[in-house]
């Protein structure tokens, strides 16, 4: 039995693992999209470390982009096998894939009316919105904590890791003529204690895990201290210096839980009568998703269902579809707040909005969660200047703010004590992927103090023997 890394390896996004059984079988964990630099999106987005026909079945670990942004392009080129996830990400996936369509379809527009100028051929998108449907309907929704099976000797299983709704760690059983053998992927573990979601469930343990590292090394603020501090930051830019703040977030998960914090302040009366603008289609129906899976909320927010029967909105939110009124926005002089995707603001309508308001010492961009090198959103954390948009050199005048406590990510010691349960005996080999290879380096260090052996961080394309001697 064999593990090839097939994406984040030793970088965050493009999450892909193969395992191969020793009969050839294989089963693909994630099938991701790589968001960020410039080079790695020919590189790596426009083909497969496998054959997409050879591959059996798909487990998806949760929605997001970097998870599952290249599932059309696998059915497209010939995968025809199931993909089992849970019911909350099939619901996602299906406004995700459709939105991500939309923008490979529109960015291939735009770069090939430049192209069509410089007597260049046109390029094609990664997909198309055509492409979508076919990939949803081979979609299969489990439960968590309930075994399904994958062929004759092959179960598995998803355990909620509270990182945005419908994730899951996933475990896979293996009979083999050595025995069982049971290969763990932790997916994107979240933070315990956070409003919404229920915190992480730890894994059981297995003979050979796959573990993000995203946050190696590093560690958020925690809650309640951030509904404070970004009350702060609200009050000192739309109300001391009459700006707006610019919140890029991505649609799922980071958007409902800076909404829900703002319900909060808004209940609680301590948040002034500022518009609040919730400017993406995407982010919109994601939180219809939201508000259709209660089962994934924690006991905080089913409480406070009692008292408030829509968490995700109050009177001065508006959330906005229209393409013009999203434009209208700009034009607006008054302070305001604007969230809009996309987390790392790589694409989409908070680009526009960054354009237009960044080089006005008045405002704030406020970063919320881990941005990729080379992203747009990680040249403003880092305090680029100037940065050039849509052709136009622009300079960074807004105030730049940082909450990392809004990561969906655990942090290093989150991360730790998700892993800490796991039996060092049993566990013969853990891969690190999903992290920077500082961040992995980190990680490393720290589960050797916890007493982890046998770690390592594959390259793009390494095979692993997964072996009990």
């Amino acid at each position: 039995m064999q593990i090839k890394f097939c994406g984040a390896d030793r970088v965050v996004t493009g999450s892909s693992h193969l395992i191969i059984l020793d009969d050839g079988y294989k089963i693909l964990l994630d099938c991701g999209m790589f968001q960020g630099g410039e080079n790695y999106v020919d590189t790596f987005n426009q083909s497969f470390q496998f054959d997409p026909k050879e591959i059996d079945v798909l487990i998806l670990s949760h929605a997001h982009i970097d998870h599952s942004g290249r599932i059309p392009k696998l059915v497209h080129e010939g995968f025809k096998g199931r993909i089992i996830c849970t019911s909350a990400t099939k619901d996602l996936c299906k406004i995700m894939l459709l939105d991500s369509a939309h923008i490979q379809e529109s960015d291939a527009k735009y770069v090939n009316k430049k192209r069509l100028k410089r007597g260049q051929p046109p390029v094609s998108p990664l997909y198309t919105q055509n492409d979508v449907e076919p990939a949803l309907r081979l979609f299969e929704a489990v439960d968590y904590e309930t075994e399904f099976l994958i062929r004759e000797g092959v179960t598995g299983y998803f355990r909620d890791n509270g990182h945005i709704v419908g994730s899951g760690s996933i475990q896979l059983n293996v009979q083999s003529t050595e025995g069982t053998r049971k290969i763990g992927f932790t997916g994107d573990v979240g933070r315990p204690n956070r409003p919404i979601l229920k915190d992480p469930i730890r894994m059981e343990d297995v003979d050979f895990l796959i573990s993000e590292a995203t946050y190696g090394g590093r560690y958020h603020e925690s809650y309640p201290d951030d509904k404070e501090y970004f009350l702060k930051i609200i009050l000192d830019c739309c109300i001391a210096r009459k700006g707006r703040v610019i919140i890029p977030a991505f649609s799922i998960g980071r958007t409902q839980e800076i909404v829900f914090m703002l319900d909060q302040l808004n209940k609680d009366g301590k948040l002034p009568h500022i518009p609040v603008y919730v400017d993406s289609p995407l982010s919109t129906n994601a939180t219809e998703v939201y508000r259709n899976h209660i089962e994934c909320f924690d006991d905080y927010i089913s409480k406070y269902l009692l008292t408030d029967n829509n968490p995700f909105g109050f009177n001065d939110l508006t959330y906005i579809t229209d393409v013009e009124e999203s434009k209208a926005l700009n034009m607006k002089p008054e302070p305001c707040i604007i969230i809009s995707a996309s987390g790392m603001a790589e694409a989409g309508r908070i680009v526009h909005h960054i354009k237009n308001n960044m080089e006005d010492a008045r405002n704030t961009i406020l970063i919320v969660g881990y941005c990729a090198e080379g992203s747009l959103g990680s040249k403003i954390r880092n305090g680029i200047s100037p940065i050039k948009l849509y052709g136009e050199e622009k300079q960074l005048r807004a105030k730049v703010e940082i909450m990392d406590s809004f990561s969906a990510h655990g942090d290093h010691d989150e991360l730790l004590n998700f892993l800490d349960n796991l039996n060092r005996q049993k566990l013969k080999k853990l891969f690190l992927v999903h992290g920077v290879f500082e961040a992995q380096l980190a990680l490393k260090k720290g589960l050797e103090k916890n007493g982890f052996q046998f770690i390592s961080m594959p390259e793009m394309g390494e095979i692993k023997e997964l072996t009990f001697q």
